[in-house]
């Protein structure tokens, strides 16, 4: 019913594709980064803000033609009944269920199990075969909590008062889950933010997501003195180029949860870092993974050995899918 190809995974009962990594006749879409969510499909299958995303990150053209799925409604796309889940990963990601005579299988496409204001949370989904992503696959991965390390950029800018934050975070999901976290924790002046982030950040708050005030990071900005002291927002690779260098003594912080990694943070030059993942970790895989209850496991893209070896040591069925063309844009 389901099986991996150069492509991507591919139903063949259905003539369908989830995520492919090449344009196809028939998409089916998790999510809107860019490792999952391509241009140039004939037709694409996805939730009503992944297709909103889309059209944002791709122009409105980006497909043939397009269907919006809610979540928990049955499509039938030849044959085959699919449902759309919510993953928790960003707005508008989903899982996909497939089913045909009683067996159903679940594509998670990248989830997270934490509480997200930003996203609709995860929701289990009892199946035979989970196909799971294991970006953070290892038992070393323990992701904290996100308050606390929010915490620690408050405090950071209690401390370095004259210096600009500068906060690098992908610009989907990443970036309005780390405002939003920041307006928790109770900073209520303006964030600055990166112009390739502007019309995420109306999208999100068009759905509901309030941001608070946010302003561009602009040049008179830097003559007004206004970005001393402030929370600067931007993509990573916006931090390699002139960008970055209009603000004065910049503290460089970035947000993921491979973060955790030393030696990362040290390549980055990042001083603060904040381990903020929008992947489960070890525990929440292994939690998930009890909690849908499958007679098998497939592993796709990440650490995919360690998370095969678990489920066969739980007496699991696993299989590596080693699927290639997926990245971490979403960590």
């Amino acid at each position: 019913m389901l099986h991996p190809t150069p492509g991507g995974l591919y139903c063949p009962m259905g003539d369908f594709y989830v995520d492919p990594v090449r344009p196809v006749g028939r998409a089916l879409i998790t999510h809107g980064h860019s490792d999952h969510a391509r241009s140039g499909h004939s037709h694409v299958l996805a939730t009503r803000q992944t297709l909103d995303i889309m059209a944002i990150r791709y122009g409105v053209d980006f497909a043939g033609s397009s269907q919006a799925a809610g979540f928990g409604e049955t499509v039938d796309v030849n044959g085959i009944s699919v449902r759309f889940h919510p993953a928790g990963h960003v707005l508008g990601s989903a899982q996909i269920e497939i089913e045909k005579d009683g067996t159903r299988i679940v594509v998670s496409g990248d989830y997270k199990r934490g509480v997200d204001p930003t996203c609709a949370s995860f929701e289990p989904v009892p199946c035979d075969v989970f196909i799971t992503e294991a970006t953070f696959g290892l038992p070393v991965f323990h992701h904290p909590p996100p308050s606390g390390e929010i915490e620690k950029l408050l405090t950071s800018l209690r401390q370095f008062p004259e210096r600009s934050h500068l906060i690098g975070a992908y610009a989907l999901g990443k970036a309005q889950r780390v405002i939003s976290l920041i307006r928790r924790g109770g900073y209520d002046q303006p964030i600055y933010i990166h112009g390739s982030l502007a019309k995420l950040c109306d999208y999100y708050e068009s759905q509901g997501v309030d941001l608070g005030e946010l302003r561009p990071a602009t040049t008179e900005d830097k003559k007004s003195g206004s970005l001393k002291g402030a929370v600067v927002i931007g993509p990573p690779s916006a931090f390699n180029d002139r960008w970055a260098r209009r603000f004065e003594d910049p503290l460089p912080i970035f947000a993921s949860g491979w973060m955790m990694v030393r030696q990362r943070a040290k390549q980055r030059g990042v001083e603060l870092p904040l381990v903020i993942s929008d992947h489960c970790d070890w525990p929440e895989l292994l939690d998930t993974i009890r909690e849908v209850g499958p007679q098998e496991v497939w592993v796709t893209h990440g650490r995919e050995e360690a998370l095969v070896r678990w489920c066969e040591l739980s007496g699991i069925a696993a299989r590596p899918l080693h699927l290639v063309g997926y990245e971490d844009e979403g960590d």
